[in-house]
């Protein structure tokens, strides 16, 4: 698009169903890259992808012509597809339904990446559930507790 100039940062954070661990780390940073691959292939730039074994943070720049529910949809339906059909578990492997969207500018970059990549320190200090409900306060995002991130059933 001609004379469209734009600048979005975006950090969503996404869980496995019911927020297990079942992130390995033998395939983790292959899962991550693939994750990064998807959001590129969307138009958007991947700038870091990482989390533990029971969630995931991406932060990438968000193009104008692209929603951030279809990024997420895409990655989240790509990247479960990717673990089924390498059979990297010994049942189905599912993403929680829906994600939290964070945005950024310019100046924030640089502290988004280094909390993004160090999430394996991180989370020794703080789980993640209370994590995602400080950000979800910090943001001023209205939500409903029974609703973040469901429990094992």
């Amino acid at each position: 698009m001609a004379n469209t100039y734009h600048q979005m940062y975006v950090q969503t954070v996404f869980a496995v169903k019911y927020r297990e661990a079942l992130i390995q780390p033998k395939w983790k940073a292959e899962l991550f890259t693939i994750i990064g691959n998807i959001i590129t292939e969307t138009g958007c730039k991947s700038i870091i992808i990482n989390g533990v074994e029971d969630h995931v943070h991406c932060f990438f720049a968000l193009k104008p012509t692209a929603s951030v529910s279809n990024v997420m949809q895409n990655a989240k339906a790509k990247s479960s597809k990717w673990i089924n059909e390498r059979r990297l578990l010994p049942h189905r492997f599912e993403w929680q339904e829906g994600y939290g969207a964070f945005t950024y500018s310019q100046s924030q970059i640089d502290a988004v990446y280094k909390y993004v990549q160090n999430q394996e320190e991180h989370h020794k200090k703080q789980a993640f559930r209370e994590e995602y409900i400080a950000m979800l306060v910090k943001f001023g995002v209205d939500f409903d507790e029974r609703y973040v991130f469901g429990d094992l059933e």
